[in-house]
């Protein structure tokens, strides 16, 4: 029984490390998500499920997003803003080598 239970353990945590996917991510002007102003540089950004989650060093922003599959794959990651009280709002990433684009809520 053990080996078994073991064995699903080990097959869970592998589709737990399969479904989030990471990202490297540049912004190029102070950004807002999720209320938090993230200053310009290179960013980790890590998608599990509905989630983005946004890191640099101990800087972290998680943020609610509907993922959205299109047909064609975009050849760079690119960030879409919106303009919000003079400060630019994240609305959307689409993700570089993929066909995926992140909406933000």
């Amino acid at each position: 029984m053990t080996m078994s239970f073991r064995l699903f353990a080990l097959l869970i945590l592998a589709l737990a490390i399969a479904s989030a996917s990471t990202h490297t991510v540049t912004l190029f002007q102070p950004s807002v998500v999720s209320g938090t102003e993230l200053k310009p540089g290179d960013y980790k950004l890590k998608v599990e499920s509905d989630k983005a989650i946004i890191q640099k060093g101990r800087e972290k922003v998680e943020a609610t997003v509907k993922v959205e599959t299109g047909e064609a794959k975009f050849s760079t990651t690119s960030v879409r803003y919106t303009s919000e009280a003079g400060k630019y709002k994240i609305r959307e990433i689409r993700l570089g080598g993929t066909n995926t684009t992140l909406v933000f809520n």
